[in-house]
């Protein structure tokens, strides 16, 4: 079996979960890391067994180099998935794919003109727990869907802004809550729902004001494409990071998540259906198990395997796009049309 040659780019936190799938993935190899700091490029890469690279462009001329996964603060997305695309190599990005819908009208119009493909990273979609809702869904097994809630309630202290001085400002971010934490949860609600027709929302900064310029809690209505309405509150005030809480209320039952566990509730019977509680490899625990499946179902669309669906640019945008539109309708106090 012929080895596929990758490269992570961006060596924080998240990069683990990237190192680990591609060991574990059959026929994948890392073959180098590029970060700016040199000496834990060098430490690094010395524990991986591969090459680094101070800078991503003289990477990017290693012909021996097929997928890039890009692993960098948002503002530094665009510009490394252009140039990777227009250098021939196929690129896996953490989210989001960009900061807005004009940074991702020029990755979409690179992606289009590029021979190799583009997938983000929205690993939720791939816990057990969103599987099984997915697909109690398209069963129709509960009825017609009536409405969706979401409550998420992190923590994020000053420190972690301090820290990574490019987070919570809206020139490097592009935001703060809803694009870097809470974007998971309205990705899969709008997965859920078929997509979101319009959102009223609110943002503001309680606890945090004065640390960032930008969101600490945000809460937010939506019309849904499928005719059900959405309910959406998130915070980084907690003191802790609680597993998202998440109820969708049909015709014929109800669906809960609590504490990653999957629950039907149909009759006065509440049964188990799934649960994310199984050990979840390298990172934080919230992040969930799914790298690992959506870094897999992308080497697979490399290889033309049958069924290797992955998140491309076109999906991607959905749930920046309702980021936005929060954004926007809590500077004008209105309604906010989503046309994706």
């Amino acid at each position: 079996m012929r080895s596929i040659n990758a490269a992570i780019i961006g060596c924080g936190a998240i990069h683990i979960n990237h190192a680990e799938a591609l060991r574990q993935i059959p026929g994948t190899r890392l073959h180098a890391i590029v970060d700016t700091n040199i000496a834990k490029g060098h430490a690094l890469a010395a524990a991986y067994g591969c090459d680094f690279y101070h800078d991503y462009r003289e990477m990017l001329q290693d012909e021996s180099i097929e997928v890039v996964h890009i692993c960098t603060p948002h503002y530094l997305h665009k510009t490394m998935i252009v140039a990777a695309l227009e250098a021939g190599k196929a690129v896996f990005s953490e989210k989001p794919v960009g900061m807005n819908s004009l940074e991702v009208a020029e990755i979409a119009a690179a992606a289009a003109r590029a021979t190799s493909l583009l997938g983000v990273c929205y690993q939720n979609r791939y816990n057990p727990t969103s599987k099984a809702i997915q697909d109690i869904i398209a069963s129709n097994a509960l009825g017609k869907m009536l409405s969706i809630k979401a409550v998420l309630t992190w923590s994020r202290s000053g420190s972690y802004y301090t820290h990574s001085p490019w987070r919570g400002r809206f020139a490097t971010e592009g935001g703060s809550l809803l694009i870097n934490q809470a974007i998971h949860t309205l990705d899969l609600m709008q997965w859920f729902a078929g997509g979101v027709d319009s959102v009223k929302g609110v943002v503001e900064s309680s606890l945090l004001a004065g640390t960032i310029d930008t969101e600490d809690s945000a809460m937010a209505t939506f019309s849904l494409r499928n005719g059900a309405r959405g309910l959406f509150w998130a915070t980084n005030n907690h003191t802790t990071d609680s597993p998202l809480m998440l109820d969708i209320h049909c015709e014929n039952g109800e669906l809960q998540l609590r504490d990653s566990i999957l629950w039907q509730i149909c009759d006065g019977e509440k049964k188990a259906l799934a649960t994310d509680n199984s050990p979840v490899g390298q990172g934080k625990n919230y992040w969930g198990a799914g790298h690992q499946k959506a870094i897999e179902q992308f080497y697979q669309a490399i290889q033309y395997k049958p069924g290797s669906e992955y998140i491309d640019i076109e999906q991607a945008a959905k749930s920046l796009s309702i980021v936005e539109a929060i954004y926007r309708s809590s500077q004008l106090r209105q309604w906010i049309d989503i046309l994706n």
